[in-house]
């Protein structure tokens, strides 16, 4: 893919840009190197001084940042403004909490014969974030923010169709007071992504991307022996029981799937209902999704705009077709709009069976799979019967079925009685083929950090290793 910013309503290409050739890759390789060393010896204070600085221009420039977002990957100008906001909370965030995440853990100095002993999290380097365009400013704030907080230095490599909102944030830092080479923007093809994996300056990566991308990325990081943080797909359940609110479930429901318009790893794709209560969920659930607007990403009274890239729209079709083909009724949507640029209606599919595509695979679109089940049983067996485990919805007010929902889930995440969504203060990610590792919380600022075990003796020396005791 082209590095281009490439307006998903019109198709038009409004700006290209060429990749960064090996000279200037190592130039800024060098500089964070430099970064690094400077930023590491900053306080928090200092650090949390730049970061709330940071937080303060994206507040000021909201409007602009949301409508550059929107012209490039078509997302509803009204969701571009809520995540430009989001970053900046996670901006406070960090410049709040990091400190205390990160203070020395005291261990019982008796125990292991010290006067003291300690954990100290201390920031390891360089840390690669290969990025996607999905929510462009957002995954690569939930990054930044927590990374440079703890004192590492970040180089983004973002999806090849948002270059201009990745300049935007190398220039947010540089412009909020870090010092030169603590966050820097990597304009490289994904063909380049292996040579600054590999070069012994980068300490670790972390990727929010497809399945392949993530496989990809780990298998050069396991080799090369660096760190690495995974959120990959996600294929998430929204399972509704019979005592459910089914009118909020079904208004809840409509944004879980479309948020986006439908491009989330986090958005609800799957829907199992019980039997008891599926006549009912999926008439208001197919009238509200049929009611959505779509067109100009940027007016107000737009719900979905474009999808993003033209072969993201033509995988969703196909999948919605090979249902189709294969049985499935289709309740509302699945024609493909005849206009220019990439549009795609929000689409309710039925009867899906495991011979149909949609069955085990992530549907990166405004569609929904609507799925019949009998029993608690069954619904946990197709909820968890997929290779993804990123969220996962349930809607009952049964505070038995909670808990065993919140259990049983396979999940990195189980919201009960509400939509899917990620917070500064929890942590995001998932398990099996959803990837591994934690991002935000105290958990995603430990993520990059040599977690050193320190360990005083007396000053007579004393203490249990100078007395023989058994060491590995």
């Amino acid at each position: 893919m082209a590095i281009a910013t490439t307006n998903p309503a019109t198709g038009q290409v409004l700006k290209t840009f060429d990749p960064m050739s090996d000279e200037a890759i190592d130039a800024r390789l060098a500089r964070a190197v430099t970064g690094f060393q400077a930023l590491r010896r900053e306080s928090f204070g200092q650090r949390a001084e730049w970061m709330r600085a940071a937080a303060a221009i994206l507040d000021r420039e909201q409007a602009d940042v949301a409508a550059l977002m929107t012209t490039e990957m078509g997302k509803t100008l009204a969701s571009a403004k809520a995540e430009v906001a989001k970053c900046a909370k996670a901006c406070r965030f960090y410049a709040d909490h990091a400190e205390q995440f990160l203070a020395d853990e005291p261990a019982d100095p008796a125990a292991v014969g010290a006067a003291r002993a300690y954990a100290r999290y201390q920031p390891i380097g360089p840390v690669l974030a290969v990025m996607p365009w999905n929510f462009p400013l957002w995954q690569a704030m939930r990054f930044a923010a927590p990374a440079l907080m703890a004192g590492n230095v970040g180089l983004l490599k973002h999806a090849s169709n948002v270059p201009q909102t990745a300049l935007y944030l190398e220039d947010l830092f540089r412009r909020a007071g870090f010092p030169e080479g603590s966050f820097q923007t990597l304009l490289i093809s994904s063909g380049q992504v292996e040579r600054v994996l590999t070069d012994r300056r980068v300490r670790a990566a972390t990727l929010t991307g497809s399945e392949a991308a993530g496989r990809a990325v780990a298998q050069i990081a396991g080799r090369e022996l660096k760190k690495t943080v995974l959120e990959l797909g996600g294929s998430d359940p929204f399972v509704v029981m019979p005592s459910a609110d089914l009118d909020r479930a079904a208004q809840v429901a409509v944004t879980a799937r479309c948020q986006n318009n439908g491009q989330s790893c986090i958005a609800a794709k799957r829907f199992l209902v019980h039997t008891d209560v599926y006549d009912a969920f999926t008439e208001a659930f197919v009238a509200r999704m049929a009611e959505l607007s779509v067109g100009d990403p940027m007016a107000d009274s737009t719900d979905i705009g474009p999808l993003a890239i033209e072969q993201g729209r033509r995988d969703v079709h196909e999948q919605v077709q090979d249902a189709v083909d294969r049985g499935a009724r289709v309740l509302c949507g699945g024609q493909v709009p005849d206009r220019p640029g990439w549009w795609y209606p929000p689409t309710v599919v039925a009867d899906l069976t495991p011979q149909m595509r949609m069955w085990s695979e992530e549907v990166f679109g405004p569609v929904a799979g609507l799925y019949r089940v009998s029993s608690y049983d069954e619904a946990i067996e197709i909820a968890n019967g997929t290779d993804f485990g990123l969220g996962s919805n349930a809607w009952t007010t049964d505070p038995d079925e909670q808990q065993r929902f919140a259990t049983d889930l396979d999940a990195g995440a189980v919201f009960i009685n509400g939509m899917v969504t990620s917070f500064p203060e929890l942590p995001f990610g998932g398990v099996k083929n959803s990837g591994y590792g934690r991002e935000l919380s105290a958990h995603g600022i430990r993520e990059f950090c040599n977690i050193k075990t320190v360990w005083i003796g007396d000053n007579a020396g004393g203490g249990a290793a100078q007395a023989g005791s058994h060491s590995e």
